[in-house]
């Protein structure tokens, strides 16, 4: 059969444009890949890098004329533009079946397919669950009940049903998938910046799921082991696998040497979980003599662990340059109500003390602000325990109950979110009020934090380093506020204020 993926046209976080930086969206290489192993013929069309706009997108549809239309979304955010896609597809190729998959359909599929013209809605890890479901499709009587995983419809209007198939096994192991379809994407358009992720960016992944299940964030579940009871609740527990070390080289080897990519954007959940995969993995980047860098988001209480196993200086001799924590609160008893509770604040100290032996590395994190007992003084708390730890620059994040997780249910049922829009969804808009302060409160606030934390002296520490890389990336931040505040002046919004910077970008090509 003839598969059209399609990553719609979307507009940008002010942070990353078109003229900086896009990277490899991991799903559709994958998912694109195993369709190709099955021996169908599979086009992909990441509208971003392309610059592919509606109307382009709307042509390259009637071109294709595709047995099967994919779309997929794991952001909130964009959830919109997806749908267009599907809306789109009715209209242009009414014949293909149209197929949505990611997290955030995953989880809403009722309110999405009474909406829109979606056929069928693949559940969670999608890779086998898609390729069984197009072969079915193959049938001259498909039966989508015979395939796991997915929500299909029975009957229309009034007498609409969705039937949701049961949970499938996750796929024990990972080595058995293709290579990613890398040479179905245009690699020479992603990772194009001079500085972030610089030179020739590419994400990766070699591992899948999290051990953890923190209340606030929906990755795990997408990867989590799933059990469908007698009374029709879902029950979901945390899992993390991983491919091998052989495999994951393999990979950056093809990278490395087919499409010149150098730096190595991990965008696994939990990088860091197993000690002595780090440690093979490591010894074997130093052995082949791969000249890279790369970034990836890490477990604090597992860096305490491999520093005094001698494992996180192999690691930094093998190119890490960049990583990401999730401290998310300067207060113990919050980390616990997060379900976050395997480490403490101590153990961060602890982790940012050895993450200083080692200047090589830009240390960032993330810290969630604008919760339900949040007051002033207690964001700036955050900004605080920042500059303790000595963090090159931390992310403040807006709290933001994402469909899938216990604070999206308690958010709904509380009556402080409606199903209506997600397009805030931004990670930088507040999207609730606490029970001291409200929205606008809470972004006045956070742009005091940044404006505090981000200042001259912050930069020229940064802009004097010994390092290129962490160098790099202050160059970067300074590109990126003057980008921000030019573009806020453009479009007659007052730089100096916190709205200039939470507004995403339309491109210009966006309607073309």
């Amino acid at each position: 059969m003839r598969v059209m993926f399609v990553f719609s046209p979307r507009y940008y976080w002010p942070f990353v444009s078109a003229e900086d930086n896009y990277l490899v969206p991991q799903s559709l290489v994958y998912l694109a890949a195993v369709c190709r192993e099955a021996g169908h013929e599979v086009s992909v069309y990441d509208c971003m890098p392309l610059k592919m706009g509606w109307r382009s997108l709307e042509q390259a549809m009637r071109d294709e004329d595709p047995d099967v239309l994919c779309v997929g979304e794991n952001h909130a955010l964009y959830a919109h533009e997806a749908m267009r896609v599907i809306d789109m597809a009715a209209d242009v190729i009414p014949r293909a079946h149209r197929i949505v998959g990611g997290a955030h359909f995953t989880h809403l599929y009722d309110k999405y397919m009474r909406e829109h013209a979606i056929d069928f809605v693949v559940c969670a890890e999608g890779e086998y669950t898609l390729r069984e479901l197009i072969e079915e499709l193959e049938q001259a009587k498909p039966d989508p009940s015979k395939v796991r995983d997915i929500v299909y419809r029975q009957g229309e209007g009034e007498d609409l049903e969705l039937i949701r198939t049961p949970p499938r096994s996750l796929i024990e192991d990972l080595n058995k998938l293709p290579m990613p379809a890398y040479d179905l994407v245009p690699m020479d358009l992603y990772g194009t910046s001079n500085l972030l992720f610089s030179p020739g960016g590419t994400t990766i992944h070699h591992s899948r799921g999290c051990t953890a299940s923190c209340s606030f964030c929906v990755w795990w579940t997408q990867m989590a082991n799933r059990e469908l009871h007698e009374d029709g609740t879902l029950e979901m527990r945390p899992r993390w696998r991983t491919k091998s070390v052989s495999k994951t080289i393999e990979e950056i080897e093809y990278l490395y040497y087919n499409f010149n990519k150098r730096c190595y954007v991990w965008v696994d959940e939990s990088w860091n979980i197993d000690a002595r995969w780090n440690d093979q993995f490591a010894e074997e980047i130093i052995r082949s003599g791969m000249d890279i860098t790369w970034f990836a988001f890490m477990r604090s209480d597992c860096i305490i662990r491999d520093e005094k196993r001698g494992i996180m200086e192999k690691l930094v001799r093998a190119g890490l340059r960049h990583l990401c924590i999730g401290v998310e609160r300067a207060e113990d008893e919050r980390l616990q109500q997060f379900n976050k509770g395997f480490y403490n604040n101590d153990q961060l100290r602890e982790t940012f003390r050895i993450l200083d032996k080692y200047p090589q590395i830009f240390k960032q994190a993330t810290f969630i602000v604008g919760t339900r007992y949040e007051t002033r003084e207690s964001m700036f708390r955050q900004a605080d325990l920042a500059r303790e730890l000595n963090v090159d620059y931390p992310a403040f994040h807006p709290i933001t109950p994402v469909p899938g997780t216990p604070l999206f249910d308690e958010a709904i049922q509380e009556g402080w979110l409606t199903l209506e829009d997600f397009t805030e969804f931004d990670w930088m808009t507040p999207l609730i009020g606490s029970d001291y302060m409200s929205r606008d409160e809470i972004s006045r606030a956070l742009y005091d934090i940044n404006r505090r934390f981000v200042n001259p002296r912050w930069l020229l520490k940064g802009l004097l380093s010994r390092e290129k890389y962490k160098r790099d990336m202050y160059k970067w931040w300074l590109k990126v506020a003057m980008g921000v505040s030019w573009e806020a002046i453009r479009q007659r919004i007052n730089p100096v204020k916190e709205q200039s910077y939470t507004n995403l970008v339309k491109p210009e090509w966006y309607d073309q």
